[in-house]
C-alpha cells in the first residue's frame, strides 16, 4: 500500500508541474526578481511597482517561496533565493525571458499536444494560425524575448562543446543559422588562427554586428545573410549548426546540410550540435525535448536518424563526439 501511495503522491507532483510553471511565469512577466535585486521588499511595494493585486500577488510569492523560489522573510516580506537569482534580467545567462516563453506560447502549445499526437501536424500552426517561425517574423517583439531565452539556455553548452572538440585543425568556419553569433565568437575567441563566417537570414545576421565587434573579431568573422536552403557561403573547412537540424523534419534539414557538403572545401566537416537521442528507458533531456519539437514541426534524431539523414545529403556519419552536456556533435564527412 506504501508504494501505490508513494507512487500516487509521486504522479500528482507531476501533473501539477504546470501550476509552477505558470507561477514562475507570472513571477517572471511582472519582473518581481529585478525589484528585489537590491534587497527585501514587502508584497505591497511591489505589486505597487509592478501594477499587480497585492493580496493576489502575495498568494503567487507564497506558493513560490514554497519550491524555493524566492523566500518570504515574515511581515509578508520577500527576498531573492539562489533559485530567484535565475529570473534576474541583468545577470548573465538569466533565465526570465525563458520563463516568460514557457508561460505564454509555449504553454498554449504544449495544450495541442494531444492534436499533433493525432493527426502527425504541429500544434503550434493550430494554436497561432502559423508556422512557429512565420509567426516569430512576423512579432519582432516576441522574437527578441524567445531569442534571449535561446541564448540563455544554449550558453551552457558553449564551454562543453569547446572542450570535447578541437576546431584548430581547422583555417574557417561557417557558423549556420548562428544567430547573434555568441557561439561562433566563443570558437573564434579559443581558436586565434580560425577565421569564421556567420551566416542566417539577413534580419537575424543584422544582429550579430556587436557581438562580433564586441569580441573584436571584425577582422577575422564576416557576417552573411541568405536562405540556408539555397545555399550557404562556399569554400569553409568546417560548417557548424548548432539547434538547426532539429528544426525541420528530414526534407528541409537535408536540404540544409546538403548544401553544406556541397560549399565546404575537400576533407571539410559538417558538425552538427544536437541531442542524440538513446535507446530504450534511458533517461534524456532530448526526449522531452523532442516532444517540444513535434509540437513546431522539428524533431530530435537518434544516432541511427543522423547516420540516414547524412546519408541522403551525400554525406558519412564519421563519428558522434560526446560532450560535457546533454548535446553531443555529430560529425559529417563527404560520402
Amino acid at each position: 500500500m506504501k508504494d501505490t501511495q508513494d507512487t500516487k503522491q509521486l504522479m500528482n507532483q507531476m501533473l501539477g508541474g504546470y501550476w509552477i510553471t505558470q507561477a514562475i511565469y507570472v513571477a517572471a512577466e511582472l519582473g518581481i526578481a529585478d525589484m528585489l535585486a537590491k534587497g527585501p521588499l514587502t508584497v505591497e511595494a511591489l505589486a505597487e511597482q509592478s501594477d499587480a493585486d497585492s493580496k493576489s500577488l502575495y498568494r503567487v510569492l507564497r506558493a513560490l517561496a514554497s519550491a524555493g523560489i524566492f523566500s518570504e522573510n515574515g511581515d509578508r516580506t520577500f527576498s531573492l533565493t539562489p533559485l530567484a537569482e535565475n529570473l534576474r534580467s541583468d545577470i548573465p545567462g538569466s533565465q526570465r525571458s525563458f520563463a516568460i516563453m514557457s508561460g505564454t506560447e509555449f504553454f498554449q502549445t504544449w495544450g495541442g499536444l494531444l492534436h499533433s499526437v493525432r493527426t502527425g501536424e504541429d500544434a503550434f500552426s493550430k494554436v497561432y494560425g502559423k508556422a512557429f517561425f512565420e509567426y516569430m517574423t512576423d512579432n519582432p517583439d516576441r522574437h527578441r524575448i524567445y531569442d534571449t531565452a535561446m541564448n540563455a539556455i544554449h550558453d551552457f553548452e558553449t564551454e562543453p562543446v569547446l572542450n570535447a572538440y578541437d576546431f584548430s585543425r581547422f583555417s574557417s568556419i561557417v557558423d549556420v543559422g548562428g544567430g547573434n553569433g555568441l557561439h561562433l565568437a566563443k570558437i573564434l575567441q579559443r581558436n586565434p588562427a580560425l577565421n569564421g563566417v556567420l551566416f542566417d537570414m539577413p534580419a537575424v545576421a543584422d544582429s550579430a554586428n556587436a557581438v562580433i565587434s564586441g569580441f573584436g573579431l571584425n577582422g577575422r568573422c564576416r557576417i552573411v545573410g541568405g536562405d540556408f536552403f539555397s545555399s550557404v557561403t562556399s569554400g569553409a573547412d568546417a560548417y557548424i549548426m548548432r539547434h538547426v537540424i532539429h528544426d525541420w523534419e528530414d526534407d528541409k534539414a537535408i536540404s540544409i546540410l546538403s548544401n553544406c557538403r556541397e560549399a565546404m572545401n575537400p576533407g571539410g566537416r559538417v558538425l552538427v550540435v544536437e541531442s542524440v537521442i538513446p535507446d530504450g528507458n534511458t533517461p534524456c533531456f532530448g526526449k522531452w525535448l523532442d516532444l517540444m519539437m513535434l509540437l513546431v514541426n522539428g524533431l530530435e534524431r537518434t544516432e541511427e536518424q543522423y547516420r540516414q539523414l547524412f546519408k541522403d545529403a551525400g554525406l558519412r556519419l564519421n563519428r558522434v563526439v560526446p560532450t560535457g552536456h546533454e548535446v553531443s556533435i555529430i560529425e559529417g564527412i563527404a560520402a
